[in-house]
């Protein structure tokens, strides 16, 4: 067996997918994982972001998916170091509010 010279959980924490930057990478994990709703993945349960906020008021929704965001980004993407976490003005119709994150990519 070959050495690895990872230093992290994550199977491609130094590399990038075929033909992306390692940014461009870490984007599209990042998308992956926020659109996956937890317990989708049979093999790993608990990846994704929980819906546990769903029907809470909503500065206790922004505040735990804030909180899952960060969580979860620290676990499942260790190139990426989140910044900030804002929130698009609700739409009170809907009750829909985007996360916006900001981060930093380490390479």
């Amino acid at each position: 067996a070959r050495p690895s010279t990872i230093q992290s959980s994550h199977p491609a924490a130094d590399t990038a997918a075929p033909g992306q930057t390692i940014p461009d990478d870490v984007r599209r994990c990042l998308s992956v994982l926020y659109a996956t709703r937890e317990g989708e993945q049979a093999l790993d349960r608990d990846f994704g972001i929980s819906w546990e906020a769903v029907d809470k008021p909503p500065a206790v929704a922004q505040a735990f998916l804030a909180q899952e965001i960060i969580a979860k980004t620290k676990r499942y993407e260790p190139r990426a170091n989140i910044t900030r976490v804002d929130f698009d003005s609700p739409d009170l119709l809907s009750g829909v509010f985007r996360p916006r994150v900001t981060v930093e990519v380490q390479q």
